[in-house]
């Protein structure tokens, strides 16, 4: 992620909406994508699968509306994705919107 910092302002914890997102990547250029990103850990307790926990991050960022600061400063909603990651142990799965 660090080789991206060229091309986006990254930041992390920060709070935005109604919560605080994991990770932020804002385009230094206009017109591009940006990402939030919201981490989870699979909790077999809670949800039944790595998917489950995936979408579960990406509802925390709707639902916390954490792309209220990109929106702010001026970055198109339809040029904002969400990507929520699951992990259990060394197994990672990834799902965007």
């Amino acid at each position: 992620m660090v080789d991206l910092a060229d091309k986006y302002r990254i930041t992390s914890n920060r709070e935005s909406g109604l919560g605080r997102y994991d990770i932020m990547l804002e385009p230094l250029e206009e017109n591009k994508r940006a990402y939030v990103i919201e981490f989870k850990v699979h909790k077999a307790k809670r949800e039944k699968n790595l998917e489950e926990t995936a979408q579960n991050a990406l509802q925390q960022i709707v639902e916390r509306n954490y792309d209220a600061e990109l929106l702010t400063r001026g970055i198109r909603k339809e040029d904002i994705r969400h990507l929520g990651f699951a992990f259990s142990g060394k197994t990672v799965l990834i799902e965007q919107e």
